[in-house]
């Protein structure tokens, strides 16, 4: 409303009317745009506005829809609801704006002045300007832990004298605890929906938590009559155990005191002014008043990598806490971690000396390395208290090492986090634990890094993985997509780099050519790759520098092996630096090309089996030295949770509502048949030395390579959550929804078996698994004879896939004889 008024404001002053104008942007570049003077709210009289900050995938959102519906359906109100997202995916931040009144509601612009703000994540209140926007004498609504005497420790300083001086009637509800109790976990919505209705006085109360229990079945009916029972009994809890603070005199002279994330100090002084001039402010929720100058900086679109690691969100409830007592150093809670928070550090005892003294009270003797030490490290403001490390910790004699805990109880693991990074990586712990091992992989830097992935996302540890092995010398290929998304969800960059500066070369394409978009980029890069080795052949030929011709021939030697290549390239690059002349020179102006690079092609199974799979195939017939990895969801889990190709018979999703008819399409089989691709089925969770293999073979294959690994999914309502993501994918493969295998054209070019079956036949009950998520159990519950001939289908499919893979292992094997 205030910029609609600027432009009556700029029609009625002659001196300085502007014919060509902009609004809504502050553009200092051509100056044209108008300027607005405060807020203006411009709804009719009697209008409610009401704002809710929540944390995706809380259920904010899901219960404020239903909250309008109910106003609307059993009010004589006027009703209006808009709900605004970040580009995080569950557990970024949403703001829900509801209006509600006796007139009609015309307001086409999010809530600025409200007479109700809902905060229903603790974190949020040192993070953001929330209460600013209440008018005198509204009320404000906050979900934390707190007691009483503690909110005057926690809340900023201008927060509090607002609260004051503004009349702000002021009440705090535990829904962490009360979803804890009743079973909810972090899904808290019914209970802050519960006090919300309490507080506004808008219906009876008593009408409303009728009206919210009966939404509160038709919308998780689905799931089951234990989730709707427990939603019962937090609209129960989130009434009765709201809390009215008194607000003290004092608050009126409280100072301002800092708020959202501390200004970023580091080496990089590009990647320290983009944090702080463009992700401190977007992040704030305050980039909409950013000038237009601030962005000439990136005119070229790049964004400096590893910004992520400065926003410190803070958003988990609980984080895990480590006993090295319990622990065998196997490295699985840092291998399956999906945002890279816990991290295995090995210290000598001179580094120990230096470090915290937390870390000093908690290290242990590295196993099999005499004289160092081990210690697990946790960024506890990254973390997104998934618990999925603790879910696979194996721990001591069946005591893990790894326990779940109170965030704030666990603060002063950051330190630790911090001091391990400034350690170098150590030559010798990987000849002891070679980096494409489990174990040793995990002492690599990971080169993507809190992520605004779910927490306990079934794709990051792929990723994650990936960059650890190669991320040094990768490009990657991003299609649309969830990978799209925490990979480069702005404004913040989870992909990094390391010590050297070095570190993947992201970027995203569309939905449907980001194969075609990878393969060009593969081209580009190895043309002019491929011209600058022939000049190195060229001057290991006429070269009479001793030094410089060992150096060019040991390049040559390792050009296509990509673990020998690095350091050769180091050595050439050297030498040449050392003999000045024009052919040096011709080959150091393309330096960065001469290592060879791993090119990655990441995506979705929407993008891989469905809108993009004729770039797929396209690139793997090429030939080419490609790598392809497929996050299979199997669903678009970005979108809604529309059904794909990939989707399974029987799993209900969006447009396959009664449950899908049709089987699974085999995109492996497809890949295989060319006969000269690499091909691999992993599953991370069910066998974590299958997955590794197959990701170091297919990288090191010169030729196109495709893996496909199972990533659960919020989208698929496991029982138990996120947080058994892993174990999801074990049961995956012991019922025989899933296998494992790789197929290799090198084996076969040595007279072998190229088919390798890594996954034995199934163990476990097909109908089972399934059965313990809600894509397929709720098929069970609205239409059971239905659900019933489609998952025997399912069930059939399933055998005689594995029936299929046994033939194509033998069949091979009779050649062979």
């Amino acid at each position: 409303p205030a910029q609609i008024k600027a432009v009556y404001w700029n029609a009625s002053w002659k001196d300085t009317y502007k014919p060509r104008f902009t609004i809504g942007i502050e553009d200092d570049v051509t100056n044209l745009s108008l300027e607005t003077e405060g807020k203006l709210d411009s709804a009719p009289a009697g209008t409610t506005a009401c704002k809710f900050w929540g944390l995706g995938a809380d259920g904010t959102v899901g219960a404020n829809k239903n909250s309008i519906k109910i106003i609307g359906d059993h009010t004589d109100l006027y009703a209006q609801a808009y709900f605004a997202y970040d580009s995080k995916k569950s557990g970024g931040v949403t703001v829900s704006h509801l209006r509600f009144g006796k007139t009609p509601i015309k307001s086409t612009y999010l809530i600025n002045q409200a007479d109700f703000v809902a905060c229903h994540n603790e974190s949020y209140i040192t993070k953001y300007n929330m209460v600013q926007d209440i008018k005198p004498g509204g009320t404000f609504l906050l979900n934390c832990q707190w007691e009483h005497e503690e909110l005057d420790k926690h809340l900023p300083g201008q927060v509090k004298r607002y609260i004051a001086e503004n009349n702000i009637k002021f009440y705090t509800i535990n829904g962490v605890k009360i979803g804890k109790e009743i079973g909810l976990g972090n899904r808290i919505n019914t209970v802050l929906q519960s006090a919300f209705f309490k507080l506004a006085n808008i219906i009876p109360i008593d009408d409303a938590i009728k009206y919210m229990k009966d939404a509160a079945t038709a919308s998780y009916s689905k799931k089951g009559d234990a989730i709707v029972k427990m939603n019962h009994d937090a609209i129960d809890a989130g009434c009765q155990q709201v809390h009215e603070v008194k607000v003290p005199a004092s608050w009126k002279k409280c100072k301002d005191t800092p708020m959202g994330m501390p200004a970023a100090k580091c080496a990089d002084k590009t990647l320290q002014d983009f944090v702080n001039n463009i992700q401190i402010p977007c992040n704030a929720q305050e980039g909409d008043k950013l000038p237009v100058s601030t962005f000439t900086a990136m005119a070229d679109g790049t964004f400096p990598q590893g910004s992520a690691a400065f926003e410190k969100r803070g958003i988990a409830v609980d984080v895990p806490a480590w006993n090295g007592d319990n622990c065998i150093q196997c490295n699985f809670c840092s291998y399956v971690c999906p945002h890279a928070v816990i991290r295995p550090v090995v210290m000598t005892d001179a580094e120990l000396k230096k470090a915290p003294k937390l870390a000093q009270e908690k290290a242990v003797a590295m196993t099999g390395m005499p004289g160092y030490n081990f210690v697990m490290t946790m960024s506890a403001l990254d973390c997104t208290g998934c618990g999925s490390c603790v879910n696979v910790c194996p721990g001591k004699k069946g005591n893990k090492a790894l326990s779940m805990m109170p965030l704030e109880t666990q603060l002063a693991e950051q330190e630790v986090f911090n001091y391990g990074l400034t350690l170098a990586e150590k030559p010798e712990v990987f000849e002891k634990f070679k980096a494409t091992t489990v174990k040793g992989s995990q002492f690599k830097q990971p080169l993507l890094e809190f992520s605004g992935a779910c927490a306990g996302c079934g794709e990051t540890p792929y990723a994650k993985l990936i960059t650890q092995l190669f991320g040094d010398r990768m490009y990657i290929a991003n299609a649309t997509g969830c990978s799209s998304i925490w990979g480069g969800s702005a404004p913040s960059t989870p992909y990094t780099v390391n010590k050297e500066g070095k570190g993947p070369a992201w970027a995203n394409s569309l939905f449907e050519d980001n194969a075609e978009y990878g393969y060009g980029m593969y081209l580009a890069q190895s043309t002019i790759r491929n011209r600058t080795i022939a000049k190195v052949l060229e001057l290991s030929k006429t070269t009479k520098a001793a030094a410089l011709k060992k150096a060019c021939e040991e390049y040559l030697e390792t050009v296509d092996d990509g673990e020998k290549n690095s350091p050769a390239t180091d050595n050439l690059i050297a030498a040449l630096k050392k003999t000045k002349n024009k052919a040096t020179e011709e080959i150091l102006k393309d330096a960065d090309y001469l290592r060879k690079k791993s090119m990655w092609i990441f995506g979705g199974d929407g993008w891989a089996y469905d809108i993009g799979f004729s770039g797929v195939d396209h690139v793997i017939a090429q030939g080419q030295d490609v790598n392809i990895f497929v996050f299979d969801t199997e669903v678009y889990s970005n979108t809604g949770g529309q059904s794909s190709k990939s989707t399974p018979t029987g799993a209900i999703a969006q447009f396959a509502a009664a449950g899908k008819e049709v089987k699974k399409k085999d995109l492996a089989g497809i890949a295989m048949s060319y006969g000269y691709v690499y091909v691999a089925h992993v599953a991370m969770g069910a066998d974590y030395n299958q997955c590794i293999k197959a990701i170091h073979e297919a990288e090191s294959y010169h030729g196109p390579s495709i893996i496909i690994g199972y990533a659960p999914c919020i989208n698929h309502g496991i029982k138990g959550g996120m947080s058994i993501a892993q174990t999801e994918e074990k049961k995956a493969v012991q019922a025989g929804y899933w296998h494992l295998y790789r197929f290799d054209p090198r084996l076969k070019a040595e007279g072998k078996n190229p088919f390798i079956l890594d996954s034995k036949a199934p163990t476990a009950d097909y109908k089972d698994f399934i059965m313990g998520e809600v894509r397929y159990n709720a098929l069970a519950r609205q239409n059971p004879e239905r659900a019933e001939k489609l998952f025997g289908k399912a069930v059939q499919n399933a055998k005689d896939r594995y029936d299929y893979l046994l033939r194509y292992a033998k069949l091979y094997n009779t050649e062979e004889k």
